[in-house]
């Protein structure tokens, strides 16, 4: 028997539809059913050739939920929950880190790790079934997996999909205090999410910026208290109006989920002076923006921090709070439309034309 997978041949060519053979399960490795898998703006960069080192051709897809239809030896989650067949399940999508080199064991930061490989985006399609749109996931060895709590479905987690934990990541990495004030720079997936995240932490007052006006919609019902249109605002009216907020002062905390190098800019300017502002949007190179580093950051008393990725603690704690919180806070509205593995590319194109927030492919 064979697997349909969508496989994506190299930058700036069209999807395709490829068959593998089933996998030969190792000891200590599952197999999946896939459920749902997201298309996130990271594969659209990938079609691009925006990201180094990747493997072409690959199958697509990081964050995905399944069903597993058969395991080796295995019989707990990654904390230490129960698994049988046909179990619903997601996993880290992260892999294969040493445990053994500097950012291991010095830093802390796994993701720093040169020896880390991610499905969807640095496994080959000729290593086997290692990406999320496919009929099937191979989840390797060690791959670590996690049963959804019983208060969630697939539908709740893959409308934040690798958002969710991206968002989760940026809110964390901020040190966001309860009371402050949080401006979130980008309505997509990981702006939306870190909106809904900032509200459970505590913030007082939570602004969203971005477009279009139903991504923005969407951003009240996640968390945001005021949204600002990049449409019909300039950066001159939304400067002011943050200002009026504030009593002249500026946020507390700015998150950039945009992607846009003119955020950044921008987001300086709406920074209150010993503020923090993470950068979590520049997943991948999107190019340069001019910035005054003795206005901007240092006569501002700036503190600047970068999230490049998530931690395995990232996808186990938003798991939690989206276990506790996603009635108040639903998450799978931001899918904006299901797609088939044969359009795949179609999923693709909406994505990169802002047409959909989110896009669900179901392979069966």
């Amino acid at each position: 028997m064979t697997v349909t997978a969508a496989v994506m041949p190299g930058p700036n060519e069209p999807i395709e539809l490829r068959e593998f053979a089933d996998p030969v399960l190792e000891d200590g490795s599952i197999l999946l059913q896939t459920i749902a898998s997201e298309v996130c703006g990271t594969d659209v960069h990938l079609q691009q050739g925006r990201l180094d080192g990747v493997p072409y051709p690959i199958i697509p897809g990081h964050v995905s939920v399944g069903r597993i239809l058969e395991m080796r030896n295995l019989t707990q989650d990654a904390l230490g929950n129960e698994l049988a067949i046909g179990d619903t399940v997601t996993f880290y999508d992260v892999h294969e880190i040493c445990n053994s080199c500097y950012y291991c064991t010095i830093a802390r930061q796994p993701n720093r790790c040169p020896s880390r490989r991610v499905y969807g985006i640095t496994y080959s399609a000729s290593d086997g079934l290692l990406g999320g749109l496919s009929q099937q996931i191979y989840l390797k060895p060690g791959v670590r997996v996690l049963k959804l709590p019983d208060e969630i479905d697939s539908d709740d987690l893959i409308g934040g999909g690798c958002g969710l934990f991206t968002g989760f990541a940026a809110v964390e990495r901020s040190d966001l205090q309860m009371g402050d004030v949080v401006i979130v720079q980008g309505s997509g997936p990981v702006g939306l999410c870190a909106a809904a995240f900032a509200s459970m932490r505590g913030a007082a007052i939570v602004i969203v910026i971005g477009a279009p006006k139903t991504r923005l919609d969407l951003a009240l019902t996640l968390g945001a208290d005021i949204v600002l249109s990049i449409e019909d605002k300039t950066t001159q009216c939304r400067l002011e109006k943050v200002n009026d907020i504030t009593n002249g002062r500026g946020a507390d905390v700015i998150i950039e989920a945009s992607g846009n190098p003119n955020a950044l800019p921008e987001g300086f300017s709406l920074l209150r002076d010993g503020g923090i502002y993470v950068i979590a949007g520049h997943f991948t190179d999107a190019g340069s923006c001019t910035i005054n580093p003795h206005i901007d950051i240092n006569c501002k008393h700036a503190d600047v921090r970068g999230q490049w990725g998530t931690d395995f603690h990232h996808v186990a704690s938003a798991l939690r709070m989206l276990g506790k919180h996603n009635k108040q806070f639903p998450f799978r509205d931001i899918i904006g439309s299901r797609y088939k593995l044969k359009d795949a590319q179609k999923a693709l194109d909406d994505v990169a034309a802002l047409r959909v927030t989110k896009a669900i492919i179901d392979p069966n």
